[in-house]
Order: structure tokens, then C-alpha cells, then sequence
């Protein structure tokens, strides 16, 4: 959704493993590792992001990027 100067994003995943961390804790996986980077490059990118409460299984990320005017 885009309003004015702020573009933000939803994912959603119905599968309940690996529920994602909030701001600030994501890690970088193992070099072998298959799965993992998403975050990282959400929080490398976004102004804002987190992880909103809901039901399990679901699992969501919102993320925020200030645009220019």
C-alpha cells in the first residue's frame, strides 16, 4: 500500500515453524543455511518493520519504507 511518501509491505505464511523474531534480533543463518536471509534484508532496507499478533499457525512481517517526495 502506498499513501503519499510511505510505501508499506505485508507477507504472510500459514506454515507455523520458524515464527520470525521481532525488530532487531534477526541473526544471520549459518553459511550452509537454506532459509534465513529474509529478515535481514528487511531490516537492512525498511524504515519500520514488525510482527504483528495473530493466531497460530499464521505468521505475518509488515515493513515500512519512507519514500522521497
Amino acid at each position: 500500500m502506498r499513501s503519499g511518501t510511505l510505501l508499506r509491505i505485508g507477507v504472510s505464511d500459514a506454515r507455523g515453524e520458524h515464527l520470525p523474531p521481532g525488530p532487531g534480533t534477526a541473526s544471520a543463518p549459518g553459511g550452509d543455511a537454506e532459509h534465513g536471509r529474509g529478515l535481514l534484508i528487511v531490516e537492512a532496507y525498511a524504515d519500520r518493520w514488525g510482527v504483528p499478533p495473530g493466531c497460530p499457525p499464521r505468521k505475518a512481517v509488515w515493513a515500512e519504507l519512507d519514500l522521497l517526495p
